[in-house]
């Protein structure tokens, strides 16, 4: 049997082009409600017979999408030197083949839109506009990854009247509007995916001379001057000292890098409140720049009243020009948008991709109810062993483990504790969040805590006193599942969100905590869900960390939905216990793997 695809689902489901011809209305202008003009682009098949519509609206350029994006290169996989990210707003000629009209759109201030005024109601809008044209039978959907996901949440919690259902994959984050910092920025780690990814925007940029910022503004804004972590990297430095002029989300969350008071409470009311369908979802990808993860998991735990469904893909980027899943997102708007029984809702609701297995499986809910936690706990001589600690015994003195790091103006190299369990016997699987529980201190205020999961393996070998087997192979296979963070100073915990493999931590400015330095603190840290399944003669393997580096030289990295991290610019001693009175250790959520 060949094996199968992470971007791939078995259905088979195959509805065959309906209608013929493309016509093409381009730059065309839509006015909103406080006289905004936004510019979309409308295709449509060769026919009188108005038809559904499905949008695509986000803040990139309109005029790499479409027919003419697609039709200028051959979908690239992601490891291509021109996969392009922002070609998200999915395959034109597909949908209007079957019977769809596909709008193409940037909201106020971006590419050929105009600017000024406020655009929360842009799509709405735009969405209104459309169903009351001729062409339009008065049925909208929506479609499209990432920006465009995130625009579908958004308006979805609007609910404008003739909107019947969104196709809201990697969506961003759930908290916030149009995503925010939690999801974003796990743990209150800041990293440089806004960064990177802004050399893709169109946004309007009459920049000038930088204002001055006035009142609490200008107070953060001084002391984020006098961070030597940002002083630390000139290209942050360089966007600090524009005040906002330049890459402006990404000034604001420099100068207060926490989550808004009240934000957790307001997003998760205004999700609950949603009662159109959703199909959300991400794929194991999205943990290098989290937030498309995160976020669907936010948004299909608080979705109460949507029928709703939740797909997590295999470990690579999806194609671009986008056009994968593609008979997911026509089953899902054949049946809200023409009525036809694609039998989408006789499944599952959540269907995920096994890394290790490389096939799917599907399950009642996220995380799937049936998971057990099994914990691995961190020991002597970097192991994990699943026996937790005796007390009075041995086991109340194991020494502990410590690295230091120092700060990248004086070294590439990033230290690291690294834990392995034994080969396993049997085959193992998880399948959701998962967590570190760990007790460590450190000799400055704060730090970052990085944390990855790795499978490891196989290893046929053993671990003896005899020459040569004193040590594990260093050149062992090995493959990252999964990543998580932490800054130290924001380890309060929300204990009313918080689950055992999802801890929920406050990240606002007011729990914000420096550590004492030499005091032995707990530490709950997520590690962004995955599915894997371990097979016998593997390792389950843990690595620990506090910094990670460019891939290039000034700044700069080889590629933009990877991610590097703002670190600390001083020499920093961590010391990881493991003992009967500080139990470090790793909650894994274990599933049967002979269903």
């Amino acid at each position: 049997m060949l094996s199968q695809s992470g971007d791939v689902l078995p259905s088979e489901y195959r509805r065959e082009p309906s209608h013929s011809g493309l016509i093409a209305e381009r730059d065309v202008y839509v006015e909103l409600r406080d006289g905004v003009r936004i510019c979309v682009d409308v295709y449509r098949p060769e026919t009188d017979q108005p038809l559904p519509a499905l949008l695509a609206f986000a803040v990139y350029n309109k005029d790499i999408q479409g027919p003419d994006g697609a039709g200028a290169m051959a979908p690239q996989p992601a490891w291509s030197p021109l996969w392009t990210g922002p070609q998200e707003a999915g395959d034109t000629r597909f949908f209007v083949a079957r019977g769809y009209i596909h709008v193409i759109g940037m909201p106020r201030g971006i590419g050929k839109s105009e600017a000024g005024g406020e655009r929360t109601w842009d799509s709405y809008d735009l969405i209104e506009w459309i169903a009351a044209q001729p062409w339009c039978d008065g049925n909208v959907g929506m479609v499209g990854i990432s920006g465009f996901g995130a625009e579908q949440m958004h308006v979805a919690r609007q609910a404008p009247p003739h909107l019947r259902a969104v196709f809201a994959f990697d969506p961003r984050g759930a908290y916030g509007t149009l995503g925010g910092f939690r999801e974003e920025y796990p743990g209150g780690v800041l990293h440089l995916f806004r960064y990177l990814i802004a050399h893709f925007g169109v946004g309007h940029q009459q920049r000038g001379a930088p204002t001055k910022l006035t009142g609490e503004r200008e107070a953060l804004w001084r002391a984020a001057l006098a961070n030597a972590d940002y002083q630390m990297y000139p290209h942050l430095y360089n966007v600090l000292s524009m005040r906002g002029q330049l890459m402006p989300p990404l000034f604001e969350t420099l100068i207060d890098p926490y989550e808004p008071e009240g934000e957790a409470e307001r997003s998760e009311a205004e999700i609950e409140r949603i009662e159109l369908p959703v199909y959300t979802g991400s794929g194991w990808y999205g943990y290098t720049y989290k937030t498309h993860l995160s976020g669907a998991q936010s948004y299909w735990r608080h979705l109460r009243r949507a029928p709703k469904k939740l797909l997590f893909a295999g470990p690579a980027h999806l194609e671009r020009p986008f056009h994968s899943l593609h008979g997911e997102i026509l089953r899902w708007h054949d049946h809200w948008l023409k009525g036809i029984d694609s039998g989408i809702l006789e499944e599952p609701p959540v269907r995920f991709w096994v890394t290790g297995a490389n096939s799917w499986r599907t399950a009642s809910d996220w995380p799937p109810p049936e998971a057990s936690w099994t914990e691995l706990f961190l020991t002597s001589w970097e192991r994990l062993r699943p026996a937790s600690f005796t007390p009075d015994s041995v086991d109340d003195a194991i020494p502990p483990d410590a690295f230091v790091q120092m700060p990248l103006t004086q070294t590439r190299r990033i230290a690291s504790l690294r834990y392995l369990s034994q080969p396993l016997a049997d085959e193992l699987l998880i399948a959701g969040p998962i967590a570190l529980v760990l007790y460590a201190a450190i000799d400055q205020p704060d730090t970052n805590w990085f944390v990855a999961l790795k499978d490891v393996g196989p290893d046929h070998g053993v671990q003896t006193v005899r020459e040569g087997e004193r040590e594990i192979a260093s050149d062992l296979p090995e493959r990252e599942l999964t990543r998580g963070w932490l800054k130290a100073s924001n380890r309060a915990l929300d204990p009313d969100r918080s689950t055992p493999g999802k801890p929920f931590h406050r990240l606002t400015r007011a729990a914000a905590q420096p550590v004492v330095p030499g005091e032995i603190v707990e530490y709950r840290i997520e590690l962004m869900a995955t599915a894997n399944l371990f097979r016998p003669s593997h390792r389950i393997c843990l690595e620990i960390a506090s910094a990670d580096a460019p891939t290039g030289v000034a700044g700069a990295t080889n590629a933009e939905y990877v991610p590097y991290h703002v670190c600390a610019a001083k020499t920093t001693l961590h010391t990881i216990y493991h003992d009967t009175a500080h139990p470090s250790r790793l909650l894994l959520p274990v599933l049967d793997s002979s269903r």
